[in-house]
């Protein structure tokens, strides 16, 4: 693969995350560190109003379109380590990619309507090899986000933790979790 198509990859959405976009119930979604919005576009073409936060004021004007709100917010500052200005609304789905700032994992959950799905992907440990991230506080240590998001009242549709070659060699871990529309109560998913 060339350069140039190394780059368009990188601007398509994650097959991981495209593989999972139809599972979002209709209304609002969150895309976290949505940077130039390449999940924001997908997840606006499926008819969602797409709410995309971002730091990089420059990132998010790339991602502005129609069915997409951006958000500019530094996640990250906060006395306890997190701002999170969406503490009073629900969404329908949460999409994370690569991006990994421990203190929201509660928040994400918290934020999430009953029968919502949250999709998530970042990097791991053993990633390092492959270049950046490979500070330790940027990769997921084996399990962690079955750990995080596995919770109490989620069924988890999908988890992997392993290497991947596209778009380009990583070492990560990705999940799709539904949040449990009555607690307790047994749900069928139709995979197909």
């Amino acid at each position: 693969m060339g350069s140039g198509e190394s780059h368009l990859a990188l601007d398509r959405p994650s097959v991981w995350v495209a593989r999972f976009a139809r599972w979002i119930p209709a209304g609002e979604v969150l895309d976290v560190a949505c940077g130039g919005g390449r999940h924001a576009r997908l997840l606006a073409s499926l008819g969602h109003t797409v709410i995309a936060v971002d730091r990089d004021g420059e990132a998010l004007a790339r991602a502005a379109g129609p069915g997409i709100v951006p958000v500019q917010a530094d996640l990250e500052s906060g006395p306890d380590g997190a701002q999170w200005p969406f503490a009073s609304r629900r969404f329908t789905g949460i999409v994370v990619t690569n991006y990994l700032h421990r203190p929201l994992f509660p928040r994400l959950w918290e934020s999430l309507v009953p029968g919502g799905v949250l999709v998530y992907e970042t990097f791991a440990q053993g990633n390092e090899r492959f270049g950046k991230p490979s500070n330790p506080a940027f990769l997921l240590a084996p399990g962690e986000l079955l750990r995080h998001l596995a919770r109490d009242g989620a069924h988890v549709l999908a988890y992997e933790d392993g290497y991947v070659t596209q778009p380009k060699p990583a070492m990560v871990q990705r999940i799709c979790v539904i949040k449990a529309a009555v607690r307790g109560a047994p749900e069928a998913f139709a995979l197909d």
